[in-house]
């Protein structure tokens, strides 16, 4: 980056300062890799009259992309999606700019308004209109180097490289390595630079005052008695609305307590002690859970009436539940699932018998059952296995997506636990990418790919980014996503999961390395750490097992002299990306594509999974996206390939259902 601005230029930037309008700025940061997206920041100072829904809609983000900086200086960070623009190669972000006044050029008052942020044509010499909404580019930038985060930031008059350093925590060689700074002191004000970052810079944006804080000035010396007398008014007039809050929470308490008393009628039943010989065999080991209809579901499942159930002899089943006291009563503070009693599981599942097996899981067998009316799934355990039950009931209880396996319930034995979910009519996405026609599957067109992809993408984001505490899955692979009736995805087996902690990496959860042989990244391989980026990485092996129709460790074909030898899908995908440089010469990709696609797919999209997936299986996890950009990137291929499937007339050979609901 050229930071020796010519004379003329600095004279402009000078006047500009002058004049408070940044007219200056420099050009955007290179880049090489055409598929690459990241998180990025830019720090921008509003005027007065930037409110919050001004912000969002010049910079078309959310509330919560906003923080704030606290010292004073009045900055915002603005949280946006970065990439590699094709064609100019510069790292851009896309934004919309809504013309506020009738005075000028566009130009001019898109410069002015982003305070030198934005990357706009200077041959637009269309006059503002008030109300006539621009499509702008903001400069980015992705990092390449050990930092999470590059911060776009317009140098302002007082601002030195010095000062960015201890204000934003960043070392001044790491900002002079960044852009390429030979002298320090040698830079332009108006002038663009990127400051790197490890984490999220600012404070979360006060929302209730829907400006940025500003100074408020001294009272005059004259004005003081006056002050004093508005302070007694005033002060009355909060009194008279406190006592009105005080009423209304009494009120309102009140309300809460006659539901809750209404809610126990309805839907606890009387404790009575349990006295079977059998149980006090296990007393040491087990206490009693009563039932009750409360459901992990949410109500969307089984959550019918519980009430005493007649025996055969006509006398009344308290439906007693044992449950490892390990457990504790923190599994549902949230929500309490369905309680079945061991007779309903066992005579569900015709004694578990071998033609009601669906599968074997990590750590149990899966058999279908059908309970009160209800198609279901019941996991089954032996006690050992405590620690993954637990697991899962305290994650389900209190996480619900459509693209997560809802838990229903739960019911034990004296040696076994079961688990009792939401029926997937379509079984695991590994039956139908390996070898899907022996095991009575049709083979998954591109589009229900796409489509799968993405839904067991905003899963993980889900519980990624938007449940509190925030949770790692660890085992994500083919056989933990599961297809309902209409191929719609959803993530399942929550055994493994973690909270993230807080170490000084960010959040990451210390502990012993668990997973799939293939799908377990390098990172947590070698120091143990589970983070988000460790399901990340997976989940790129997952895209290319969808692509490929290969599983995650393949074996190489053996000749007389050289045995059979078993080689990660990762390594064999990377191997074929590094010769298939762009959508139009990927001869090396194209002959790993899962032969049932029958080049039945758009070449520019099967490119785009492809380097999605490379770098979700990047070896250096800072360079792994979140699954939040995962996202994005999906939207847009099945987009794109809705599109391409248009064009093709109903072809009835890639017709992929879309239109019939999916």
């Amino acid at each position: 980056m050229n930071h020796i601005q010519p004379a003329f230029l600095a004279i402009l930037c000078l006047f500009a300062i002058f004049q408070t309008i940044p007219l200056c700025s420099s050009a955007p940061l290179n880049c090489t890799d055409a598929g690459r997206l990241c998180t990025s920041f830019l720090a921008f100072k509003p005027s007065p009259e930037d409110t919050l829904p001004v912000i969002q809609s010049m910079f078309d983000v959310l509330p919560n992309d906003i923080t704030i900086e606290g010292n004073g200086k009045g900055y915002v960070f603005i949280r946006k999606n970065c990439t590699c623009a094709s064609g100019i190669n510069k790292y851009l972000t896309n934004s919309t700019f809504t013309v506020r006044k009738n005075n000028g050029s566009v130009y001019n008052i898109v410069l002015d308004a982003y305070n030198g942020l934005a990357y706009f044509p200077s041959n637009f010499t269309r006059e503002a209109k008030k109300g006539a909404v621009v499509s702008l580019k903001l400069m980015c930038g992705c990092s390449s180097g050990l930092w999470n985060y590059l911060m776009s930031y317009v140098m302002r008059d007082g601002d030195t490289v010095q000062s960015l350093s201890s204000r934003f925590g960043v070392s001044m060689d790491n900002i002079e390595t960044v852009n390429g700074i030979a002298n320090p002191d040698n830079f332009t004000v108006g002038s663009l630079y990127y400051v790197p970052l490890n984490s999220v810079p600012g404070d979360p944006y006060p929302v209730e005052n829907h400006t940025v804080p500003a100074p408020v000035p001294a009272p005059a010396a004259a004005d003081i008695s006056e002050i004093k007398e508005n302070h007694k008014s005033h002060a009355l007039y909060w009194w008279i609305i406190g006592g009105l809050g005080v009423g209304l929470l009494l009120l309102i308490a009140v309300i809460l307590a006659f539901v809750s008393w209404r809610s126990s009628s309805c839907f606890s039943r009387s404790e009575r002690s349990h006295s079977a010989g059998s149980n006090e065999k296990i007393s040491h080991k087990f206490q009693v859970l009563r039932n009750t209809s409360f459901c992990c579901a949410s109500g969307r499942y089984i959550c019918g009436d519980s009430g005493d159930r007649k025996e055969p002899n006509g006398e009344s089943s308290d439906q007693q539940m044992n449950i490892p006291k390990v457990i504790g009563t923190d599994v549902f503070d949230m929500e309490k699932p369905l309680v079945f009693i061991y007779e309903d599981i066992l005579s569900s599942t015709d004694g578990f018998s071998d033609s009601n097996l669906l599968g074997h899981g990590t750590y149990g067998s899966v058999y279908y059952a059908i309970l009160r009316n209800q198609e279901v799934a019941i996991k089954r355990m032996t006690a050992t296995k405590t620690r993954e039950f637990t697991a899962e009931m305290k994650v389900l209880c209190k996480v619900h997506h459509l693209n997560l396996v809802e838990l229903i319930g739960y019911a034990v034995s004296n040696d076994e636990l079961f688990l009792v979910y939401e029926y997937a009519q379509k079984g695991s996405l590994k039956c139908h990418l390996h070898d899907p026609q022996n095991k009575g599957h049709t083979p998954l067109s591109w589009i229900m790919r796409v489509q799968i992809a993405l839904d067991a993408a905003r899963g993980l984001e889900y519980i990624h980014e938007h449940t509190k505490p925030h949770y790692v899955h660890r085992d994500i692979k083919t056989s933990n996503i599961l297809l309902d009736d209409s191929f719609r995805a959803k993530i399942s087996d929550f055994g493994l999961s973690k909270l993230m902690g807080i170490t000084n990496d960010g959040e990451a959860s210390a502990t012993r390395v668990v997973g799939t042989y293939g799908y377990v990244a390098p990172e947590y391989l070698r120091d143990g750490l589970a983070t988000t980026k460790t399901d990340v990485y997976a989940f790129g092996v997952v895209l290319f097992e969808m692509l490929t129709g290969k599983e995650a460790v393949t074996r190489t074909e053996g000749n007389v002299m050289k045995t059979a030898e078993r080689r990660s899908l990762v390594s064999l995908m990377l191997a074929a990306l590094r010769n298939s440089p762009d959508s139009t010469s990927m001869t090396s990709l194209k002959e790993q594509l899962d032969p049932s696609l029958m080049d039945l797919y758009p070449s520019d999209c099967v490119f785009k999974v492809a380097m999605l997936a490379k770098q979700c299986a990047d070896d250096d996890p800072i360079l792994r996206p979140d699954m939040k950009q995962v996202v994005i990137m999906l939207s847009q291929i099945l987009l794109s390939s809705v599109e391409w499937e248009a064009t093709l007339a109903g072809n009835s050979q890639v017709f992929s259902g879309i239109v019939q609901g999916r």
